[in-house]
Protein backbone atom coordinates (compact mmCIF):
# COMPACT_ATOMS: atom_id res chain seq x y z
CA UNK A 1 0.00 0.00 0.00
CA UNK A 2 1.14 3.68 -0.71
CA UNK A 3 0.52 6.85 1.43
CA UNK A 4 0.76 10.60 0.83
CA UNK A 5 1.33 13.08 3.70
CA UNK A 6 -1.57 15.07 4.21
CA UNK A 7 -0.72 18.41 3.82
CA UNK A 8 -0.27 20.42 6.79
CA UNK A 9 1.13 23.22 7.78
CA UNK A 10 4.10 23.59 10.56
CA UNK A 11 6.08 26.29 12.11
CA UNK A 12 9.88 25.59 12.03
CA UNK A 13 13.47 27.53 12.21
CA UNK A 14 16.76 26.50 10.55
CA UNK A 15 19.68 26.48 13.71
CA UNK A 16 22.78 27.55 12.34
CA UNK A 17 24.93 27.03 14.96
CA UNK A 18 26.25 28.18 18.19
CA UNK A 19 25.92 31.83 17.31
CA UNK A 20 22.38 31.40 16.48
CA UNK A 21 20.96 29.80 19.79
CA UNK A 22 19.66 33.23 21.27
CA UNK A 23 17.41 33.44 18.02
CA UNK A 24 16.59 29.94 18.46
CA UNK A 25 15.66 30.14 22.12
CA UNK A 26 13.47 33.32 21.15
CA UNK A 27 11.54 31.39 18.40
CA UNK A 28 10.82 28.94 20.91
CA UNK A 29 9.42 31.02 23.55
CA UNK A 30 7.31 32.80 20.77
CA UNK A 31 5.65 28.52 20.10
CA UNK A 32 5.01 28.53 23.70
CA UNK A 33 7.52 26.00 24.47
CA UNK A 34 9.14 24.25 27.35
CA UNK A 35 12.91 23.60 26.78
CA UNK A 36 13.13 21.32 29.61
CA UNK A 37 15.66 18.71 28.59
CA UNK A 38 16.32 20.50 25.93
CA UNK A 39 20.69 20.69 26.13
CA UNK A 40 22.17 23.74 24.25
CA UNK A 41 25.78 22.98 22.73
CA UNK A 42 28.31 24.37 20.96
CA UNK A 43 28.21 21.91 18.23
CA UNK A 44 24.53 20.31 18.56
CA UNK A 45 21.06 20.97 20.46
CA UNK A 46 19.91 17.79 22.25
CA UNK A 47 15.56 17.72 21.53
CA UNK A 48 13.63 15.41 23.68
CA UNK A 49 10.56 14.43 21.28
CA UNK A 50 8.16 11.62 21.59
CA UNK A 51 10.41 9.37 20.56
CA UNK A 52 13.40 9.82 22.92
CA UNK A 53 16.30 12.58 22.33
CA UNK A 54 17.27 13.74 18.68
CA UNK A 55 19.99 16.10 17.75
CA UNK A 56 20.33 18.75 15.81
CA UNK A 57 23.39 20.03 14.04
CA UNK A 58 23.99 23.50 12.50
CA UNK A 59 21.83 23.33 9.04
CA UNK A 60 18.72 21.34 10.96
CA UNK A 61 15.79 22.69 11.09
CA UNK A 62 13.59 22.17 14.17
CA UNK A 63 9.60 21.78 13.39
CA UNK A 64 7.22 22.55 15.75
CA UNK A 65 4.61 19.65 14.73
CA UNK A 66 1.01 19.32 14.40
CA UNK A 67 0.02 18.06 18.58
CA UNK A 68 2.78 20.94 19.19
CA UNK A 69 5.56 18.90 19.63
CA UNK A 70 9.40 19.22 18.46
CA UNK A 71 11.78 17.36 16.54
CA UNK A 72 14.88 18.07 14.25
CA UNK A 73 15.15 17.49 10.42
CA UNK A 74 17.84 17.12 8.15
CA UNK A 75 17.83 20.22 5.18
CA UNK A 76 17.32 17.90 2.39
CA UNK A 77 14.92 16.14 4.06
CA UNK A 78 13.22 19.34 4.91
CA UNK A 79 13.57 21.11 1.36
CA UNK A 80 11.97 17.35 -0.26
CA UNK A 81 9.18 17.51 2.14
CA UNK A 82 8.39 21.52 3.40
CA UNK A 83 7.69 24.41 0.84
CA UNK A 84 7.31 27.87 2.37
CA UNK A 85 4.00 29.36 2.83
CA UNK A 86 3.45 32.77 2.41
CA UNK A 87 0.80 34.73 5.00
CA UNK A 88 -1.23 37.78 3.50
CA UNK A 89 -1.33 40.55 5.07
CA UNK A 90 -3.97 40.46 8.03
CA UNK A 91 -4.20 36.97 8.69
CA UNK A 92 -1.07 37.17 10.76
CA UNK A 93 -1.32 40.27 13.46
CA UNK A 94 2.13 39.89 14.08
CA UNK A 95 3.36 40.21 10.98
CA UNK A 96 3.19 43.33 9.23
CA UNK A 97 3.90 42.40 5.71
CA UNK A 98 4.48 39.35 3.73
CA UNK A 99 6.66 36.64 4.94
CA UNK A 100 9.57 36.25 2.69
CA UNK A 101 10.92 32.83 2.14
CA UNK A 102 12.89 31.28 4.99
CA UNK A 103 14.95 30.13 2.68
CA UNK A 104 15.75 32.98 0.32
CA UNK A 105 19.25 34.83 0.03
CA UNK A 106 18.62 37.41 3.01
CA UNK A 107 19.35 34.83 5.63
CA UNK A 108 16.73 35.68 7.29
CA UNK A 109 14.40 32.90 8.73
CA UNK A 110 11.18 33.20 10.05
CA UNK A 111 9.47 30.53 12.40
Amino acid sequence: MRFRKKPVVVDAVQWRGREDTNRVLNWLAQQGASIAGWLFNDTDITIPTLEGNHRATPGDWIICGVKGEFYPCKPDIFEATYEHVFIPIGLAPELTEEAPDPRSTTGEIIG
